[in-house]
């Protein structure tokens, strides 16, 4: 018997690989919008970064951000792919709005 090896995907220089989180029901008032209606979430978490933005002089920029981090990023913002069933982002680092930060209060 075969087994099936899981893929993996490292992003190259400023990209990051970005898993989207999910939101919960939207209900307005008694009316339950489908799945198929609903606007794809803009927050997401970050699964893997790439070694950095390099210049026209050779320099390597380190990424703001790292692996685990919550983001939040645009609506058209990256490029859908596949990897072992489950659906991710890869995007440029200049396509994520900010950082999430987790607040004890809420």
């Amino acid at each position: 018997m075969v087994q099936k090896t899981p893929t993996t995907l490292r992003p190259l220089h400023d990209r990051v690989l970005v898993k989207r989180l999910p939101e919960g029901d939207q209900k307005h008032g008694s009316i339950i919008i489908p799945d198929t209606a609903k606007e794809k979430p803009q927050e997401g978490k970050i699964i893997a970064v790439g070694t950095g933005r390099v210049t026209d002089e050779g320099k390597n920029y380190p990424l703001a951000v790292k692996q685990g981090d919550r983001i939040l990023f645009g609506k058209y913002s990256g490029s859908e792919v596949k990897l072992n069933g489950e659906e991710f982002l890869i995007m440029k680092e200049e396509d994520i709005l900010g950082v999430l930060a987790h607040s004890g209060g809420m």
